[in-house]
């Protein structure tokens, strides 16, 4: 098959065979069909462990970038989540490499570098998968692990190396790692690694790749601008770029709850008591840390089991409270953004969003824990009015519309519920638990709202008109008051299928009730919708204007007040109309447009194409490109990027002129001289204690550790040698093999590694001074441990005649007397 018939395959022209039989039914020779992993040429031990994981027919990103990665092409790839791009590198990994390849002075054949310690386990155990029945060597690099043992783990040479960036250069420094056999390189959620502040480490990695490398860069979230990339290393890459339209899942429904920015603990209680099931799982996303610690503890108040993941906490309790979720120990986790990216739990059907992100593809990310390989899923998130302009943002960028009357996608939770709920959480924070967790979270969303990006101005204008008071209760908070089966909904709820049963109910259930509900109607008074009734009293409480003003009541004939007010309203009297008749203006022309777009008359659209024709298609250039809102959503987070968009540019756009901007300076009051205008953080790294240091600094722990390790290897040298003497001597007795133990990392673990050692150290040659020594030591010892013992015996002996009654014998003095005289060898 050829290279370039492979990527033009769709999802609906996917046909399998499996059959290895070539005749089809009643012996005649069917049509071959293709479109498989079979096609792709891979070897058998891949395809065995492919289709031992249940994957048959290749997603639309794999039957792109699977051929041209196998071509040996730098490839930057973008799909939606859940799209199989894990698998889109590591099955032309698994081919490029083959088999293991262990020689001497050998390395690493292949990298993958991830954002979070989550992400790089998830795709560690992946390889382990997919890769079961190939012959290689995958280690795994992780910040907060121990150094020694990743020492360790890189001296058995490995062929695949899973690793974090900041760890993973401390590492190659430490060591002073050539990689000069890496061929193949990926990075995974590229994007992120860039944002996350990794830039310079990705830099100094890949100075020390060789040139003949393979650069892979996945995510789901990826400009097509490919300067943004220039420090990876590509050499003419192929940027594919699938589902930009969609974006997101077309089986992920996307809602949105309005509150105040105090009820929002209490609308996510809402949430998890009345709208979502007991036995689905959910992850929440929360702004800061102390956010996640006030949640979770909130919940676990509220008798919501949890568990809760933020990248301050230890990296074993972050590996244990994850794996609590994924083995459904409990059903909710809280997390920040670190969870965002990457993890795959195939069980997760809802995901909730605390507080609203500030750039689009981040909610891209969150929402699309969810509703992943074809599984329908729901995203709800809470907003208050310091999000609707990034709101409105998101839904630029996912160019759909929002409609503030949609009850299916956005409304807000039943007053009186959330209510109940809010006096709950105002008794959960006062108690000694929650009070300071509670205080320390509000002075962090503070913070948060101050750094979070802003929105654009377009949004902000659009935010001012958005309409708050027409929002009505959302549709799945009626469903659960009308749904009679609404109780048994924890215990009968199934994976995948919660929302078209719950339809499926509610639609029969309506269908038995309408004729009831008909006759009831018609027999008695109409009924008043209760949210509409609060609509309209709320905006005309909104809209009143009192006549007087509060220097005008009740006032004395001949008042100071009074005649200024009456000064006042004459001499502004003509602006106050004016004003009156461009609200009027205003509401009349809103009112035009939301009937002629309920009722387009003929008129209108012999108008519009008139306007539609003023207009040369041909020649029209529009100032900025039509998917410059997506771009500028997909955009990277640099320090570049953020310098050029804050700073006002008064350069020429010529060479020299440039030349002349970069030897700019300006005063710097600590140092007290002029200093050049560069990034303070150039060429350094943050360390995990917060610390910035340069990229090339060396502790030495690589050093101490083989001076620690160098007994054991000088003894197995000497071992090797005994058995080389013995094969030409032969008379020798054999000498005793050293065992090498893995200890534990506990209290007895170290005391036992110790206690080890001084055993190996107690094998070399020793002086007849310290020979004697040691004997006197043992001694002394053996005749402390003997004379305590006594003692021992004695007041025993004591003790049990005081409890008889009887005679307290005397102590034997021939026991102490038998004593040597070991204190003359002092």
């Amino acid at each position: 098959m050829a290279l370039d018939e492979v990527p033009g395959f769709t999802l609906h022209k996917a046909e399998v065979d499996y059959d290895d039989d070539a005749d089809g039914l009643g012996g005649k020779k069917g049509k071959k069909k293709s479109g498989g992993f079979q096609a792709m040429g891979l070897c058998a031990p891949i395809l065995k462990g492919i289709l031992k994981m249940g994957y048959k027919i290749p997603t639309p990103i794999q039957r792109k970038t699977i051929p041209l990665i196998m071509d040996g092409r730098d490839v930057v790839a973008m799909a939606k989540t859940g799209s199989g791009k894990t698998g889109c590198f590591l099955i032309p990994m698994f081919e490029k490499l083959k088999q293991r390849e262990a020689k001497a002075g050998g390395g690493a054949r292949a990298l993958i570098l991830s954002p979070t310690r989550e992400l790089a386990i998830q795709t560690f155990k992946f390889i382990k998968q997919l890769g079961r029945f190939m012959d290689l060597k995958t280690i795994l690099v992780l910040g907060g692990d121990s150094m020694d043992s990743q020492f360790a783990a890189v001296h058995t040479l490995p062929d695949v190396i899973v690793a974090t960036p900041g760890r993973f250069l401390h590492l190659c420094v430490e060591m002073d790692l050539k990689l000069s056999s890496v061929q193949y390189c990926v990075l995974d959620e590229a994007d992120r690694l860039f944002e996350m502040g990794f830039g310079e480490q990705l830099t100094e990695t890949i100075k020390r790749l060789p040139e003949s490398r393979q650069m892979v860069l996945f995510s789901a979230t990826l400009p097509k601008l490919m300067v943004d990339f220039a420090s990876a290393g590509l050499c003419q890459p192929v940027l594919i770029r699938l589902d930009v339209e969609s974006k997101i899942p077309d089986t992920l429904d996307l809602k949105y709850i309005y509150c105040r920015p105090a009820e929002r603990y209490a609308t996510l209680l809402v949430l998890l008591r009345e709208v979502i099931p007991s036995t689905a799982q959910t992850v929440i996303f929360a702004g800061t840390q102390h956010h996640v610690e006030l949640i979770s503890l909130m919940l676990t108040k509220a008798g919501v089991p949890n568990s809760h993941v933020y990248s301050g906490l230890d990296a074993s309790a972050r590996k244990i409270n994850t794996a609590k979720f994924t083995h459904r120990k409990v059903n909710v986790l809280v997390v920040t953004d670190i969870a965002a990216r990457g993890l795959d739990i195939p069980t997760l059907d809802f995901v909730i969003n605390l507080h609203f992100p500030g750039k689009p593809k981040l909610f891209i990310h969150r929402v699309g824990r969810c509703a992943r390989a074809g599984r329908s899923g729901t995203a709800y998130s809470i907003f208050s009015n310091d999000d609707i302009a990034h709101l409105i943002d998101l839904h630029m960028f996912l160019n759909r519309p929002l409609d503030p009357a949609d009850r299916n996608t956005i409304g807000i939770v039943p007053p009186d519920t959330q209510e109940t709920e809010h006096l709950l959480v105002q008794e959960y924070v006062q108690h000694i638990d929650l009070a300071t967790a509670y205080r320390v979270s509000n002075n962090a969303y503070k913070q948060y709202i101050v750094t979070r990006p802003a929105a654009s101005a377009a949004s902000n204008k659009r935010a001012k008109h958005f309409k708050i008071d027409e929002l009505g209760v959302l549709e799945d908070f009626q469903h659960e008051n009308t749904d009679p089966a609404g109780e048994a909904k924890g215990k009968k709820w199934k994976k995948g299928k919660a929302k078209s049963v719950l339809k499926k109910r509610t639609k029969d259930v309506t269908k038995d009730e309408a004729p009831q509900k008909q006759k009831v109607q018609s027999s008695s008074t109409p009924s008043v919708d209760p949210d509409a009734f609060r609509n309209d009293f709320l905006a005309r409480m909104k809209n009143y204007r009192p006549q007087a003003t509060i220097f005008e009541l009740n006032p004395k004939a001949n008042a100071r007040k009074l005649v200024v007010m009456t000064q006042k309203r004459e001499a502004d009297e003509i602006k106050i109309e004016k004003h009156k008749r461009k609200l009027a203006e205003l509401e009349a022309e809103e009112q035009e447009k939301q009937n002629s777009k309920s009722h387009p008359s003929e008129e209108d659209k012999g108008t519009k194409r008139r306007k539609g024709s003023t207009r040369d298609e041909e020649h029209f250039i529009a100032y900025q490109a039509k998917d410059a809102v997506e771009e500028d959503g997909y955009a990277i987070d640099n320090f570049t990027r953020q310098a050029n968009s804050a700073e006002l540019s008064v350069v020429g756009d010529t060479a020299e002129g440039q030349r002349m901007h970069r030897q700019l300076q300006k005063w710097d009051r600590k140092k007290k001289k002029m200093v050049n205008v560069e990034n303070p953080k150039a060429g350094k790294i943050r360390t995990e204690h917060g610390v910035w240091i340069a990229a090339s600094y060396k502790t030495g722990r690589y050093d101490k550790w083989k001076e620690r390790t160098k007994l054991d290897e000088k003894l197995m040298a000497e071992q090797a040698q005994q058995s080389d003497d013995e094969g030409d001597g032969g008379g020798a007795a054999p000498a005793v093999p050293i065992v090498q133990r893995n200890y534990p990392t506990t209290h007895w673990g170290r005391h036992n590694a110790k206690a080890d050692l001084r055993k190996l150290r107690d094998l070399d040659l020793k002086t007849p001074e310290q020979i004697v020594k040691k004997r006197l030591e043992k001694e002394t010892k053996m005749a402390r441990e003997k004379a305590a013992r006594l003692k021992n015996i004695q007041r025993k002996k004591r003790a049990l005649a005081k409890r008889k009654g009887g005679k307290v014998l005397a102590p034997e003095t021939e026991s102490v007397c038998d004593i040597p005289p070991v204190w003359y060898h002092y």
